[in-house]
């Protein structure tokens, strides 16, 4: 049999994990989702829910991946076969993120290129509303752009682990850094910066309601990648001395780090040229364009942040579309290319009635809501809770103690005051927080 594929070096993994919970999530879902949520109060919540749930599953799915080192399929069903369906949820659940999620990274692109050419911030500011409305409302022209970025995602991911994931993430994430602090020195800069400072960090917990705390939830597991089985298929790639502990904390802080100082960019700016905080999933496409129109070198500092997204935007999507194609090439046999090229083709078509949801089939409901909003219900408030609840059962209720800690140190080769509290956690505290959270995002539990 082959050798298997894996990372060549912990910094590696660390940036291709990292780049995988760094993405839309964090510079667009974030920012409206704390803007619509009630600010400060919203930020609270989703920073504690971080540090109980995201932190433990990501250590429950680094230590799943690298002691099945196999597709997420044959990972849970190497510790207990019943559980195998969390992976075939997984490979599902990529269909669907990754279908809608490209249809908005198409929409970054576009941006991107429009305030390259200054095309954007040429515009009048009350106009930006008209244009992105014009624009993601044509039956054929973000449908193009929707495809580009699925071919982007497809082709750094038909590579390889480490001629391809590890390679663009290890250049890509130093540039999405770089371009989020040219972006926050100048939003921290603008007059009356301060009042947008004020707002995001000051709770109104009058908003803190029990449907917004399944919002934080879903937003950490979406933010994370948890749930997935992303984390599970990049952990499988790791060898056996990575300290998995240690991971799990620099890529869940990491990636709050961005979510918060994306909050700092955003919402100083906002208040900066007198913007609607609540401005929803347009914030990033509508507000923060008009604002760019007003400002100094606005074509400039529209172009750095569309392109931030871009990048944030194929860093989680190689992540999403990696699930499967580990499934495909090793339990379909299919080589890296066939397998990229029909997910990318199925996502496609899936992405098309997503797309024409903000057009011509705008009125289409499904269960009362938009193609688009459907699709986003049950990835974020469904499926990546459910199966990060399952998780959760799997290893505290059914792989056990004794062998969970010992994949988690290394065989006792990596002395840690955590890892007993983290089992704990997982056995006993993730089931009950994610359960409630899970049975009131399905409405059978009222809180």
């Amino acid at each position: 049999m082959a050798s298997r594929d894996q990372f060549r070096s912990r910094i590696g993994f660390i940036l291709a994990a990292a780049g995988s919970a760094i993405g839309l999530g964090n510079i667009w879902r974030f920012p409206y989702m704390t803007g619509e949520s009630g600010g400060g109060a919203f930020v609270l919540m989703y920073l504690l829910i971080v540090m109980v749930v995201g932190v433990s599953l990501l250590l429950v799915e680094f230590s799943i991946g690298r002691h099945g080192k196999a597709n997420a399929v044959d990972s849970y069903a190497k510790i207990h076969k019943g559980f195998a369906w969390i992976g075939y949820l997984g490979v599902f659940t990529s269909f669907l993120l990754i279908s809608y999620y490209s249809v908005v990274g198409g929409w970054t692109i576009y941006y991107t290129l429009k305030s390259a050419t200054g095309t954007l911030t040429s515009l009048p500011a009350d106009q930006i509303g008209n244009f992105f409305g014009g624009f993601i409302s044509q039956p054929v022209l973000p449908l193009f752009y929707h495809l580009l970025f699925i071919f982007l995602t497809a082709w750094i991911v038909a590579k390889g682990i480490s001629g391809g994931i590890e390679k663009y993430t290890k250049a890509l994430m130093p540039l999405l850094f770089i371009m989020l602090l040219i972006l926050l020195v100048r939003a921290l800069t603008l007059p009356g910066a301060m009042k947008g400072v004020a707002w995001y960090l000051k709770p109104d917990f009058s908003k803190l309601t029990g449907s917004t705390v399944v919002a934080a939830c879903g937003q950490v597991f979406f933010s994370l990648s948890l749930g997935l089985s992303g984390m599970v298929t990049y952990a499988s790639y790791l060898s056996k001395d990575d300290n998995l502990i240690s991971s799990s904390f620099v890529v869940a802080m990491t990636d709050t780090l961005i979510a918060i100082i994306a909050g700092f960019v955003i919402f100083p700016t906002i208040f900066a040229f007198g913007g609607d905080p609540s401005g929803g999933p347009g914030l990033v496409f509508i507000s923060l364009p008009q604002i760019f129109t007003k400002m100094p070198m606005g074509a400039f500092f529209a172009f750095i942040f569309f392109l931030l997204l871009v990048i944030a935007a194929l860093t989680s999507s190689i992540s999403i579309m990696e699930v499967c194609i580990t499934f495909f090439v090793e339990k379909v046999k299919w080589s890296r290319l066939k397998a990229s090229v029909f997910y990318g083709t199925v996502c496609f078509l899936l992405g098309i009635p997503v797309s024409l949801s903000f057009g011509m089939w705008g009125d289409v409901k499904i269960l009362g809501k938009g193609i688009f909003d459907l699709f986003d219900y049950f990835c974020s408030n469904i499926s990546l809770p459910l199966s990060g609840l399952a998780c959760a059962i799997l290893v505290g209720w059914f792989w056990g103690k004794e062998k969970a800690l010992a994949e988690v140190t290394n065989d006792g080769r990596i002395q840690s005051n955590v890892a007993g509290l983290w089992f704990f956690t997982v056995k006993y505290v993730i089931p009950i927080v994610v359960g409630i959270i899970f049975l009131q995002a399905i409405g059978v539990l009222q809180v």
